[in-house]
């Protein structure tokens, strides 16, 4: 069993960010203002990044400018490295 923070996929870890802010447009993804985007965390799967994105996109509901993304670190740190159905 891998120790917190250490789950691998193949031995290696996928690396997900999830982050959001406030947008100026509903149909575009450009923020308000960069120095307020709230950045919740770097996780070592998409299951823990997608449970931080559930929670932080839950909290905001009520506002339809606020999004939250989850952005796939290990596919821009190796981009060649085939994911599996993980994503």
């Amino acid at each position: 069993m891998a120790a917190k923070g250490k789950t691998t996929t193949g031995g290696q870890q996928l690396l997900h960010l999830v982050f959001g802010g406030e947008l100026t447009k509903l149909d575009k993804v450009e923020f308000q203002d960069l120095k307020k985007l709230d950045i919740i965390g770097i996780y070592p799967n998409y299951a823990l990044a997608y449970d931080a994105w559930k929670d932080a996109a839950q909290r905001t509901v009520d506002d339809a400018h606020m999004r939250y993304f989850i952005v796939h670190l290990h596919r821009l740190l190796d981009p060649e490295h085939p994911t599996g159905a993980e994503g």
